[in-house]
């Protein structure tokens, strides 16, 4: 038995069901990169808040948009974010830091820049009834490896200075004043 557009007794769509499903997700997982302390768990819902954006653009109809938000926000950055928090993080690290003291000036810029966009949002005139529009990824592949394979390349290799700068920041030694400890040490 297939199951209908909708559901049944309700009358909502099962899209729209999961339009809210996946936009209280990443609501919810914004919400808790901002306002918890451990910043792993913070990288963590980081992820979270990429994946459920990711499954909004597939809903939305564009699969190539949801591709890319998995494989470069989700499966790159949040990543090597991840990745440097837990390369670089020291032990003896001050109780309270700076941006902690700054949280209700941040709270304060939130609720105006929040008031400013639902006064946008709402006095804009929205046309009704849209039509979704599918893409096709071969004509999207096709103009990205034939147009623009220079950017493309650029941003590869952007990437990739990225990643290895970050391996050398948090392999390196220590601060210049433990390597004369270890001098006289030897003589």
């Amino acid at each position: 038995m297939p199951i209908g557009d909708s559901i049944p007794l309700v009358g909502v769509r099962w899209d729209d069901v999961l339009f809210v499903a996946l936009a209280a997700t990443l609501l919810g997982s914004a919400v808790l990169v901002v306002t918890m302390r451990d910043i792993i768990r913070c990288g963590l819902a980081l992820t979270v808040s990429f994946g459920a954006l990711a499954g909004i653009y597939a809903l939305l109809g564009n699969p190539l948009i949801a591709a890319t938000q998995v494989l470069v926000y989700i499966g790159a950055i949040s990543i090597l974010i991840l990745f440097a928090i837990m390369l670089t993080q020291t032990k003896n690290a001050p109780v309270r830091l700076v941006f902690q003291t700054q949280a209700w000036i941040a709270a304060g810029a939130a609720v105006v820049i929040a008031v400013v966009i639902a006064w946008t949002v709402l006095a804009t005139t929205w046309p009704a009834g849209a039509t979704r529009v599918f893409t096709h990824t071969a004509d999207i592949a096709h103009k990205l490896f034939s147009d623009y394979v220079l950017p493309f390349e650029v941003v590869s290799v952007l990437l990739t200075g990225a990643v290895v700068g970050a391996v050398y920041l948090a392999r390196r030694e220590g601060d210049p004043g433990e390597g004369k400890s270890r001098e006289g040490d030897r003589s």
